[in-house]
Parts: structure tokens; C-alpha cells; sequence
């Protein structure tokens, strides 16, 4: 029988050779120098040797290594045979919930937007994982779903709840796909949670009290990058995220375009604002200040970082308005409430705010819908924001007075 020293001491040789133990257990010693335990066993009701691996030494020591012979010989003695156990639990690893999502994940994230990306990941982390990670997805019932779901309800976050049995039919499909389930069963829970409660963003619509809130963002006392993008914001109408990580190189002034890389975009294809006077003579004034980097609307902690995505509603604070009063994706629904009630093309306006097609390459070939008719709205809407802003009565320039002409 070997010993502790013996093994410690082991020595390569030109060619590998076995230090035996006892009950099958050896030491393989290779001329690399790496040392592997071993055990030689006969498979269950067969005449057939079988080889095991137990580790390595020195991870593995002397003791643990006879430790795993022993449980390997225990299996035997029941007719199991102990390398075929290690396989089944091998496969049922690679088809767990866990293993098969996050396979998921790596082949469709790239894809996505980071942030949607690291926040979907987040949540299967936080409130499914820990619950089904580890079971086989094949054997993943509804109900089990389901609880899971109402877990995440009874802490008041539906909407939460709502997306993990999304995103966990999303994981099902993919297992169907790929042969580790049959069926997904996220499927048969339609209509167990409540529906989602129609969300509003803060907006101001009322003209006089828009005029206000061009007056006060005019008035602007903090930082002059923070003022350029709340002066940016009503004449643009983009998401707030789309704003805060705009870069430079998608401008061209010239045109009067900016353009948004599809990965920026919710919709994942690319789009166009055409820019008003208005919205260039922003940027131009903007430009000898952050042109020599690369976000138009750098954060105050460094020029290579986007501006904060708390920047402008923070600023709204600043200058008086409440969270229920007004908010940075407030200007989109400001601008898609007048410009609907001044008529128009619904159509255009769809296009502009980046809505419709939920296809992605549908949308890719889209985007450019509706151009010349969105030229015309985008600079009618900043001279009617002008005029406000002024406290004229303004009769806005409508879509179809437009269309008359």
C-alpha cells in the first residue's frame, strides 16, 4: 500500500507507470510529472475493465482519493456502475434550468443592449435561479412556474414577475429547440397574473404651462451641459437614454441628421432625427465645449463616460417640477399628445417617437419612413416650442394645413 511520502515523492520517468495502492486504486504517473489516481474496476454483470479517474495529486490527497474508491466500490456493489453515474450527472447539469439559460443567454445577448441584457440576467439570477437552477428543464412543471411568479407578486413587483415568465418561456423555447424539453410550459400560465397597470410618464401638455417649462429650462443655473440636454430634450423627443448616450459620430450637422445605431435602440434598428434650427444651434453651441470627445453630453466624473441617467430628471427637480409633474421620457408623450392633436400623420409621428414595427428586421428597413413629411413636422414643432416659449398665442403649423399646401 502506498503512503503519504511515497506519493509525495513520486518521480516522472520517460514513460508513465503506476504506483499501486490497494482494492484497484493506483497512482499514474506521467512523464509530464502530473499525477492521476486511478481506479481499475470491473463493470456490473460484465467481464468488461473499466478505468475510473479520482483526481489529481496533489489536489486529490492519498486519503481523499481512497475516500472516492470507497464510494465508487459502494456503487458497484449495487450494480451501479460508477463512471455511468458521473455521465447522467454530468447531462443532467448541462440540462438544468440554470445550464440551459445561460447557454441561452451567451448565443442571443449579444444581440441586445447592454443594459437590457445585464438586467435580464439580474433577474433570473435574484428570482428564478435560486429556485429552479437547479432542476432538470425537462421535469419543470407550470405550477412550479407559477410559484415562483407569485413569489416575486406577493413583494408587490408584478411587472418583474411578468417579464421572469417571459424571459423563462424564452429559456423553454430554446430547450424545446435544442432537444432538452419538450414542451414550454410558461405557456399554460396565460392569464395567471393580473395585467400590467397602463403606465403614464409625467408630462405637460397644456401650452401655457409648457411655455413655462421652456422659460425655466431656458433659465437653467446648473451645468451647462445638464442645460443643453434639457434644451435638446422637447426638440428631439428621444428616450432619455438615447439622449444621454448620444455620441458625436452619429451627428451630421451638415444634414441636419442625427443618426442612432440600431444597438442603441429598443426596437434594435437604427433611426433618424431630423434636427430644426433649433436643435443644431444646441449643438453647435454645445460643440467647441464636449466636440472633442466622444458623448455629446459627457457625465461630470469624466468625458469618457455618458452622461448619469438621473442628470435630467434631477434637473427637472432642480427647476421646480415633481416627479408626478414631469420627467425626462415626459417630453416624448408631450410632443406624441400635440402633435396628434394638431393632425399630424399619425403615421410619421409613430415612426419619429420609434414605435411600431416589434420586428427588428422590419424595422431596420423602415426607419427611414415618412422622412421628408418628419423634416417638416420636427421644425413646425420647435417653432411652435419657440412660440410658447416667447408666451405668444401660437397657432400651431399642423400637419393638415401642411398636407393643403
Amino acid at each position: 500500500m502506498l503512503t503519504p511520502s511515497a506519493v509525495a515523492n513520486a518521480k516522472p520517468e520517460s514513460k508513465s507507470y503506476k504506483l499501486a495502492d490497494d482494492r484497484g486504486l493506483y497512482l499514474l504517473v506521467k512523464p509530464s510529472g502530473s499525477r492521476w489516481w486511478r481506479l481499475d474496476y470491473r463493470r456490473p454483470g460484465t467481464r468488461k475493465r473499466n478505468t475510473l479517474s479520482l483526481g489529481t495529486f496533489p489536489d486529490v490527497s492519498l486519503k481523499q482519493a481512497r475516500t472516492r474508491r470507497d464510494e465508487a466500490r459502494r456503487l458497484l456493489a449495487d450494480g451501479i456502475d460508477p463512471s455511468n453515474k458521473r455521465k447522467a450527472e454530468a447531462m443532467a447539469d448541462v440540462e438544468s434550468f440554470e445550464a440551459v439559460a445561460r447557454e441561452w443567454f451567451a448565443k442571443f445577448s449579444p444581440d441586445w443592449a447592454s443594459s437590457h441584457a445585464s438586467k435580464l440576467l439580474r433577474r433570473l439570477e435574484k428570482d428564478v435561479f435560486p429556485w429552479l437552477g437547479s432542476r432538470p428543464i425537462r421535469q419543470i412543471s407550470a405550477p412550479e412556474l407559477l410559484t415562483v411568479a407569485r413569489r416575486i407578486e406577493a413583494r408587490g413587483a408584478l411587472d418583474t414577475a411578468r417579464r421572469v415568465l417571459l424571459n423563462s418561456g424564452q429559456v423553454f423555447r430554446y430547450a424545446v429547440a435544442t432537444g432538452r424539453a419538450e414542451r414550454d410550459p410558461s405557456g399554460d400560465l396565460k392569464g395567471a397574473l393580473p395585467p400590467p397597470k397602463e403606465k403614464h410618464y409625467a408630462t405637460i401638455t397644456e401650452p401655457r404651462a409648457v411655455g413655462a417649462l421652456l422659460r425655466a429650462i431656458e433659465g437653467y443655473q446648473g451645468h451647462y451641459v445638464t442645460r443643453a440636454a434639457l434644451k435638446l430634450s422637447p426638440l428631439t423627443f428621444v428616450r432619455p437614454g438615447e439622449l444621454r448616450r448620444a455620441e458625436w459620430a452619429e451627428f451630421d450637422l451638415e444634414k441636419a441628421e442625427w443618426r442612432i445605431p440600431a444597438e442603441k435602440m429598443k426596437s434594435r434598428a437604427p433611426h433618424i432625427i431630423p434636427l430644426s434650427t433649433q436643435a443644431l444651434d444646441v449643438l453647435r453651441d454645445l460643440k467647441p465645449l464636449t466636440g472633442s470627445g466622444r458623448y455629446v453630453f459627457p457625465g461630470l466624473r469624466g468625458r469618457d463616460r455618458a452622461m448619469s441617467e438621473n442628470t435630467v430628471n434631477a434637473a427637472l427637480r432642480r427647476l421646480g417640477y415633481r416627479k408626478d409633474e414631469m420627467t425626462g421620457h415626459g417630453f416624448r408623450s408631450m410632443a406624441s399628445t400635440t402633435l396628434n392633436e394638431q393632425g399630424w400623420n399619425r403615421d410619421a409621428i409613430e415612426r419619429q417617437l420609434a414605435h411600431g414595427e416589434r420586428d427588428a428586421t422590419r424595422a431596420a428597413y423602415n426607419y427611414a419612413q415618412h422622412l421628408a413629411e418628419r423634416r417638416k413636422m420636427m421644425q413646425a414643432w420647435a417653432d411652435y416650442l419657440d412660440g410658447l416659449r416667447q408666451g405668444a398665442d401660437v397657432v400651431p403649423f399642423t400637419g393638415l394645413k401642411a398636407a393643403k399646401a
